[in-house]
């Protein structure tokens, strides 16, 4: 699998089958997969911390920290696929909406370079 040939419904379906393999759809409630993903989150979190931003984007550089860094973001992404699933929620299609959200609200031509617009 890679990004360029992978779509999100494969990668749901390879989280699913996984979920139903171990019989773990009890556990899948939206309660508890949006705690784990919190918890994946910080634990990406922690190969960052206290690190200049110099240092945060050396971790490319090494193959071991680049990694573990790549397993804490498919953690991430699992939950998330897995609580799409569990919500019923089109996860393309929520981005799509909003990034058409996200385009009016930081405006391309206001912005320039900075990460808001400035007050009109």
């Amino acid at each position: 699998m890679n990004d360029s040939q992978t779509s999100v419904a494969q990668l749901r379906a390879v989280v699913d089958e996984f979920v139903d393999e171990r019989q773990w759809q009890k556990f899948h409630t939206p309660k508890n997969l949006s705690m784990s993903l919190a918890v994946e989150v910080a634990e990406l979190m922690e190969h960052f911390q206290w690190r200049t931003p110099e240092e945060s984007a050396a971790i490319a550089q090494d193959p071991q920290l680049r990694t573990e860094v790549a397993h804490e973001m498919a953690d991430v992404a699992c939950y998330l696929l897995a609580l799409s699933s569990t919500l019923g929620i089109d996860l393309s299609a929520a981005i799509e909406q909003k990034m058409v959200l996200n385009r009016k609200k930081y405006p391309a031509e206001k912005c320039n370079g900075q990460w808001a617009p400035p007050e009109s």
